[in-house]
């Protein structure tokens, strides 16, 4: 007789009850989380329950922690391939427990081999409904808002997975304090015109209105990463728009080469150190080009731009962004938020906000959101 003979395999289409976060293709037969924050929540009255997760990666593996009742109880880096892992064993088999199960990494543009996949569950319990949050969140950014860094000590400069946390980040900490369910769009580096090396294809609002369409490779393309999102299935109450950190690095950084066409691409300083001019003004547009597409697809939300852990510097530029949206749409439903800068005190790994700067941007953030809510 096995140990397991006393648990039933369902698989995640059998699964009444269960709750899915973050962008998805809408397949359950495997589900596949995508973004940082992405998981998959039940209600559960069961001494043990496993489930049955298949990763992949080249370069990047994936990291998924595991919330029981809110409270972050394992974090664990998963293998290649598919198999079980256990979310818990042993507990009363009377009490109900609420199960989150987090991909605490972001989608990898620079890894084609990189998925996470979860098939089935296992338990000796019973699938009880989740209660609905009563608002929604989006939070949209780059590294900071992938939770790079929050995990890690101060020293540590390696720029791999284990350093990003999707539970600890200001996003999930954000949406606990308002009781909101919330979805990340997020890659480090990237910004709203460029990446912060000058790549004009490193920005977000290119790939925004697809599941997941930074993902490269045709194994991402063969599990929907680039179809369209259904933005009608879940719109948010809230897009909070985290972009600027990067697109001020590359004023900062070398020139960008497009080896294909050969043209390259520089966003100048003036001698003074000032920004040029007609490169800060393709910034403030690429800003209101973003707002009208978030507008777009998210008709009825209230978008705060938020900025400030990492430097001030582009928010004259951002104020004056958001303002010509407003005058030339009529748009009053957007606003301008500063988030508080990282001190030696509070940042994290690879110089990058650390969780007790996530803990004080969430404090802060949150009470504006409550106003707006």
């Amino acid at each position: 007789m096995s140990k397991y003979d006393h648990l039933q395999v369902q698989p995640l289409a059998e699964v009444q009850y269960l709750k899915i976060h973050g962008r998805t293709t809408g397949k359950l037969t495997p589900l596949t989380l995508f973004w940082t924050g992405s998981a998959i929540e039940v209600n559960i009255r069961a001494a043990e329950l496993w489930l049955e997760v298949e990763s992949g990666y080249d370069h990047h593996e994936s990291w998924i922690s595991i919330l029981i009742n809110s409270v972050p109880v394992s974090r664990q880096m998963l293998n290649a391939g598919r198999h079980w892992i256990c979310v818990f064993r042993g507990m009363n088999p009377e009490r109900v427990k609420n199960i989150r199960i987090v991909k605490e990494v972001q989608a990898m543009n620079g890894d084609p081999g990189a998925y996470l996949q979860f098939h089935a569950v296992r338990t000796d319990g019973v699938f009880l409904p989740v209660e609905a949050k009563p608002y929604r969140l989006e939070f949209i950014g780059d590294s900071i808002t992938s939770g790079e860094g929050v995990i890690g000590a101060r020293e540590e400069e390696d720029w791999i997975p284990a350093w990003f946390s999707g539970v600890h980040n200001y996003t999930a900490l954000t949406a606990a304090a308002v009781d909101a369910e919330y979805r990340v769009v997020s890659q480090s580096g990237w910004g709203v015109l460029s990446s912060w090396d000058n790549n004009p294809k490193g920005n977000i609002p290119d790939i925004y209105e697809q599941v997941c369409g930074l993902l490269t490779g045709h194994g991402n393309e063969r599990l929907g990463a680039h179809e369209p999102n259904d933005f009608a299935a879940w719109q948010p109450d809230v897009v909070v728009v985290n972009l600027g950190t990067n697109d001020d690095g590359a004023f900062h950084s070398p020139e960008w080469k497009d080896e294909a066409t050969g043209r390259i691409y520089k966003q100048r300083l003036n001698e003074d150190g000032s920004y040029d001019e007609a490169d800060l003004a393709a910034f403030e547009a690429a800003v209101t080009r973003f707002l009208a597409k978030l507008r777009a697809c998210n008709p009825d939300a209230h978008i705060v731009w938020v900025y400030g852990m990492l430097g001030l510097s582009l928010m004259p530029a951002i104020y004056r962004a958001v303002d010509a949206h407003t005058r030339a749409t009529s748009d009053k439903n957007v606003s301008v938020f500063q988030l508080p800068n990282v001190t030696e005190e509070t940042v994290g790994a690879r110089t990058h906000p650390g969780l007790l700067a996530h803990r004080q941007t969430a404090q802060e953030l949150s009470g504006y959101l409550k106003g707006l809510l």
